[in-house]
């Protein structure tokens, strides 16, 4: 597919975000990533660059309300409306797993500022541009806990079904548009994130992490970062206009359904 419409990818300094950004720069798109890690940013960016991609980074925290308008302003200015949204960027259950009855509100707060209200105020930062050309793509990265619950981790499955909700409401308003609103649910893949959360299960169920490695799915491994990315591009291609308001599960068959 030859194309320049522009992208933008939250999260996008290693894991799923940085494999969907090189996953859509091959197929032709002007890429901006953001993400907090500055020197992450720059080698996706350079990357990008070195196999004749057009890509640029801007480093935020979007936590900060105040940081949607910075990055799709920065967009906006350089190369003109957002046509892409890929909502990738995330706080996992790993970085704070407790039970319900212990749970630390203000990491409950911060898993939706990130998860839940972050790409809202993205989507709704970029749908004006969208609906004045009759087209976009807007992909929330989502999980197979928007749709089963996650041990110790009530903040992120609560947000990651939120997320879902959003997803279907976008698609609802958008139909008919050109534009299209559709979530990935990732099983358990292959990053640094999920490293930490197997870690901690490792610990608490007393397995090794080869043997969790092998549980993960029903294809004996993790998911992979580029097989997720796979599904990122298929939805933001020409073609799949027919698809809106779906949940791709992409698992290795853990979640039928």
């Amino acid at each position: 597919m030859e194309t320049e419409r522009i992208a933008v990818v939250t999260g996008a300094g290693r894991g799923i975000g940085r494999a969907s950004a090189l996953a859509l720069a091959a197929n032709g798109f002007r890429i901006m990533v953001t993400a907090r890690s500055r020197d992450e940013l720059q080698a996706v960016v350079a990357e990008i660059e070195s196999t004749g991609g057009t890509a640029m980074a801007m480093d935020d925290d979007l936590a900060d309300p105040l940081a949607v308008d910075r990055v799709i302003g920065h967009v906006e200015n350089t190369w003109g409306a957002v046509e892409v949204l890929v909502n990738n960027a995330g706080i996992g259950s790993s970085q704070s797993p407790l039970a319900l009855v212990e749970f630390d509100d203000a990491f409950w707060d911060l898993t939706f500022a990130v998860n839940v209200t972050a790409p809202y105020r993205l989507t709704k930062r970029v749908l004006p541009g969208m609906l004045r050309e009759n087209w976009g793509r807007i992909i929330n990265i989502a999980s197979i806990n928007a749709r089963v619950a996650s041990l110790h981790g009530a903040a992120y499955t609560a947000s990651k079904h939120a997320l879902a909700g959003l997803t279907k409401a976008t698609a609802k308003e958008v139909e008919g548009t050109g534009i299209t609103a559709n979530a990935v649910c990732p099983g358990m893949t292959a990053t640094q994130l999920n490293d930490k959360r197997l870690e901690y299960d490792a610990n608490r169920l007393g397995k090794s992490i080869e043997q969790l490695e092998v549980e993960a799915s029903p294809l004996g491994r993790r998911i992979t970062p580029a097989e997720v990315a796979f599904t990122v591009a298929f939805l933001a291609d020409e073609k799949a206009t027919a698809i809106n308001g779906q949940m791709i599960n992409v698992c290795g068959g853990r979640v039928v359904q």
